[in-house]
């Protein structure tokens, strides 16, 4: 928490200080050489507080960032594979009133076999793959 609030803290500084910066003069002029200046990137002024102020927050930020990153990883592991499963839910068994039968189960109806025309048994089922077949 305290490294979070001193991140905060780090970044609105590095708003503050690029903001209070002044500009450089490198207009859209010096990118196609209406510049006065001999050097590549402008003419190089000496370093002032605000840059110096610069480089170290700028320095802050980062290792802040990687520090915060470092410590908000806590395994491999997701939030919900840490929230224990539910339990599971068991019906009730049913309750029957004193002196009451529970009603018997149903009986098995034994099952008709078909019959021919003529009331004959049909002949035994063959298993497939017998003679003529492929």
């Amino acid at each position: 928490m305290v490294l979070s609030v001193l991140y905060v803290l780090i970044c609105f500084l590095l708003l503050m200080v690029v903001l209070v910066q002044q500009g450089k003069g490198g207009d859209i002029a010096a990118a196609f050489g209406g510049s006065s200046s001999q050097t590549a990137f402008g003419a190089r002024a000496g370093a002032t507080v605000l840059t110096r102020a610069t480089t170290v927050l700028g320095t802050l930020f980062m290792l802040g960032a990687l520090a915060l990153a470092v410590i908000g990883q806590r395994g491999p592991g997701s939030v919900i594979g840490t929230v224990p499963a539910p339990a599971p839910v068991q019906a009730p068994a049913p309750v029957t009133p004193p002196g009451v039968q529970p009603p018997a189960a149903p009986q098995a109806q034994p099952q008709a076999t078909p019959r021919g025309p003529g009331g004959e048994e049909p002949p035994p089922a063959r298993p497939p793959g017998g003679p003529g077949q492929r």
